[in-house]
């Protein structure tokens, strides 16, 4: 049997539905022997760099192994923007890349690269196979580092010839299983001690509270104390939970803000699941844990007093360190107080949709008309604060945003992974015309695989980001950052999807929507808006003002 034909029962063996990526030379004995397993569906995107973001949301989604794959050369690095993005959200992610045959290494082959030094300082573990005999043992190795511990991306360069040896029949390792990381119980029992003698406190939730939400909220409700989320964990609690007192961050609300600006005497700060960096921390506020009396719970032990002294670290799975922390909070006496009992937090103000055409009314027109439970993955852009601010988090996991290393287009190839991995969830892209320019062909992608993706574009004909940055740190901008108006969604029509521009609110009404909530494939709806207002970025814009002078 082909060294490549026991990688893929490996993986199939390990759970995998899904191979992203495109196929070439150097990978081809890999995707000849997808012919006979139809377990296992190659997604064939239109860039290596979109199927990376694929293989990431599907494996946020799905909770599960992801692969991506590319050729050697420039195929493999258009992966490595991928892997360090799966490298910051602790994704596990197998990245494959061919290379050219053993023989010719040193050469000047074509497309000759050593791409394991490439992709070490982005991947957990980075390896070239040279033997066909190796080939298994490696993939599966790389397989449970990717999945264990903190999980992450791993990448495993395979020869084309080393790919297609010949070797002797062995049996398949058995799946990869991640062992949980155990939280210290005398660590639990001091957090409960702690939090239990101080009436007064704040919980910051990240990320890693994904998949540990209901946890997090019973916890909140037996303290009886207010959740920030940081910009990544927006979508996670739901906006009418009464201890939500917003977003704490980029683009965050002033309710949040107060709450970290005001000190409190003998209050303490629960961060759980954030690794506190720039985006989370509106660029390093000094006021988030001073006079507070700080724990932080995280499974990644790198995290703890990088900017911020903790006072209790707690190593361990966010979902068991909340389970055994409510456990000795239950024994200590206390309980889940009832709605009525808990306290007034304040909250984001909520937005009034007005008659006039702009981005946050956009945005509030549609999320009024689109399913209640709609995944919105938001790309990079002007309009992402717009989402962070003012959309509502009506059903929990409910955005998709990446503001620790989402590429422009990362919101497209998301959509389709995210999709792929909950095929029941209604999907919303949240785009724009500049990331639409550099992934915009993967809505092809979507219409061959008959995803049900709308694809909203706000097309404002320029790099809206770059135009506020700049405008605020040197008050002027670069006449280079304007763009050519272009119809996007005459450049849908044109690939067979059905599409729609708008370019009043009006055109934005209830009829006109519904008809997204049953599409048979995916659709696309441009939003023609040159919003000049300035975005909601919080602290941000105080900062980039300064910036510049």
């Amino acid at each position: 049997m082909k060294a490549a034909r026991y990688v893929l029962e490996y993986l199939k063996n390990n759970g995998v539905e899904y191979i992203f990526g495109i196929p070439a030379g150097s990978v081809n004995v890999i995707f000849d022997e997808l012919y006979e397993m139809p377990e296992i569906t190659p997604v064939v995107t239109k860039h290596e760099g979109a199927a990376s973001y694929m293989a990431a949301a599907y494996a946020k989604y799905a909770n599960r192994l992801s692969v991506c794959i590319g050729c050697s050369g420039p195929g493999g690095t258009n992966l490595v923007t991928g892997a360090a993005n799966a490298m910051r959200e602790h994704l596990p992610v197998l990245f494959i890349t061919g290379a050219v045959p053993i023989n010719t290494v040193g050469l000047n082959a074509s497309q000759e690269l050593d791409a394991a030094p490439i992709f070490a300082p982005v991947t957990k573990y980075s390896v070239r196979v040279s033997e066909s005999k190796d080939v298994l043992a490696e993939v599966a190795k790389a397989v449970q580092i990717a999945v264990s511990g903190v999980p992450g991306p791993v990448h495993v360069a395979l020869p084309i010839d080393v790919q297609a040896g010949q070797v002797e029949h062995k049996e398949l390792p058995a799946p990869a299983v991640r062992k949980p990381v155990v939280p210290d119980a005398g660590t639990i029992r001091r957090v409960a001690e702690e939090l239990a003698k101080r009436e007064n406190g704040i919980i910051m939730a990240g990320q890693g509270v994904r998949g540990s939400v209901a946890e997090l909220i019973e916890l909140a409700e037996m303290l009886n104390w207010p959740i920030v989320t940081t910009p990544v964990a927006k979508g996670y609690l739901t906006e009418d939970h009464p201890l939500n007192a917003g977003v704490f961050g980029f683009a965050g609300h002033e309710s949040a803000s107060n709450l970290i600006n005001t000190e409190v005497p003998n209050q303490a700060l629960l961060v759980i699941g954030s690794s506190l960096g720039e985006t989370a921390t509106n660029n390093y506020n000094g006021n988030l844990n001073k006079g507070r009396f700080t724990i932080q719970m995280d499974f990644d032990p790198t995290v703890f007093n990088r900017k911020y002294p903790v006072d209790i670290p707690v190593l361990g799975d966010i979902s068991l360190s909340l389970m055994f922390l409510i456990d000795e909070l239950r024994a200590m006496g206390l309980s889940r107080k009832e709605e009525g009992e808990l306290r007034k937090v304040d909250k984001p103000e909520p937005h009034i949709l007005t008659d006039e055409y702009n981005t946050k009314n956009v945005f509030t027109a549609l999320q009024n008309s689109l399913p209640a439970n709609t995944r919105y993955t938001v790309d990079i852009g002007e309009f992402m604060s717009y989402v962070i601010h003012y959309m509502h988090v009506v059903d929990s996991h409910s955005f998709d945003i990446n503001v620790h290393f989402g590429a422009m287009g990362s919101g497209i190839s998301s959509a389709i992974g995210a999709k792929l991995a909950d095929p029941e969830r209604p999907v919303v892209s949240l785009t724009g015309d500049g990331c639409f320019f550099m992934h915009g062909m993967e809505i092809l992608t979507a219409k061959e695989y008959n995803l049900p993706i709308l694809f909203v574009v706000m097309n404002n004909a320029r790099l809206g980001m770059v135009y506020h940055g700049h405008n605020l740190q040197y008050k002027r901008t670069h006449a280079s950052f304007d763009q050519q108006e272009t119809n996007i969604a005459a450049m849908a029509a044109a690939m067979g999807l059905p599409s729609f521009r708008v370019s009043s609110l009006e055109d934005l009404n209830d009829d006109f929507l519904k008809g997204f909530a049953e599409l048979s494939g995916p659709a696309v709806l441009e939003v023609a808006l040159k919003d000049n207002s300035i975005p909601p970025m919080g602290d941000r814009v105080k900062f980039l003002s300064s910036f510049g002078k």
